[in-house]
């Protein structure tokens, strides 16, 4: 049986390319901001420490929405407090916050005696999704999207020059704490694609490889939104077929999209890149031409008429 035999003929399949789908634009999506703001690190951070959250929502027999969104919000705020009332620096805050959150979560879910639970926290099994859970990262995932819209030039102008954006009058601290909760919200929605572990390479390489397509924001969050969903379809394809771990599948395909586009990309593949330096050495000898920064080429391109 074909493959797409096989997503006529399964309701399973059908279930897991939706939620596939959906987590791979919305990490897509937010990973533009995250990758920007160069919050990497913040993000594997909240990735991590929604486990504790998810493992007290099945000890109360709760929605797991509800302890994941706290207790990374709670994380993201503890981090933030202990980096501005201490001499330890962000990057150390953050480092000890995320392990303790997931030591803790590890701890508790280790006290169910369930280890297919933590399992299936941990690494994702997409191809076993739930109804219930492909509602639920459809709901988030119209939610983002709609908040990321709906807010896109206070996200734009914070991203790129906080301090322009507090001098004219917008709330700095609260936008990051809104991204901060979208970001949870993604991470609760990708719980059952790739897992705990794996979804920070959802949420950092798309975006990372449309980071290297283009210059301007709104081009770059439609290329990240594009690659995560073929890096979705195209890890269940291959999961499927090869009976391989379905999260595992999707990430190497982010991967090797990264890679291509790295080698690749017309702007700033280091092959064409490498051809145009040799040229340039070819043509001036004695000069080199001047250095643009992409970050500033692409809030000139963003802010624009």
């Amino acid at each position: 049986m074909s493959f797409l035999q096989a997503v006529v003929a399964y309701d399973f399949l059908q279930k897991a390319l939706l939620t596939s789908a959906m987590v791979g634009i919305i990490c897509g999506v937010i990973g533009c901001f995250i990758i920007l703001r160069g919050m990497a690190l913040m993000g594997d951070a909240i990735s991590h420490a929604v486990l504790p959250g998810v493992a007290l929502s099945f000890m109360l027999g709760i929605n797991l929405l509800i302890g994941a969104v706290l207790s990374g919000l709670l994380t993201a705020i503890a981090i933030g407090y202990v980096s501005q009332h201490s001499r330890i620096k962000h990057d150390v805050s953050i480092g000890v916050m995320f392990t303790a959150a997931f030591a803790l979560g590890i701890i508790l879910i280790t006290l169910q005696k369930s280890s297919t639970d933590l399992y299936h926290i941990l690494f994702g099994n997409v191809l076993a999704v739930r109804p219930e859970e492909m509602w639920i990262t459809l709901v988030i995932g119209a939610l983002v999207l709609a908040s990321i819209y709906l807010f896109y030039k206070e996200l734009l102008l914070s991203t790129f020059d906080a301090t322009m954006a507090a001098a004219y009058g917008l709330p700095v601290k609260l936008i990051h704490y809104f991204l901060m909760t979208l970001l949870t919200l993604v991470t609760v929605a990708s719980l059952q694609t790739v897992g705990i572990v794996l979804v920070v390479a959802m949420l950092i390489t798309p975006a990372a490889t449309a980071y290297l397509l283009t210059n301007r924001l709104s081009l770059m969050i439609c290329w990240a939104a594009g690659l995560g969903l073929v890096s979705a379809f195209s890890g269940i394809y291959l999961s499927f077929t090869y009976n391989l771990a379905s999260g595992a599948t999707i990430v190497m395909t982010s991967t090797l999209l990264f890679l291509a586009a790295l080698l690749l990309s017309p702007s700033q593949g280091l092959i064409w890149r490498g051809l145009q330096a040799r040229r340039r050495r070819q043509q001036a000898p004695c000069g080199d031409g001047p250095v643009n920064d992409p970050d500033n080429a692409m809030l000139e391109h963003e802010v624009s008429p």
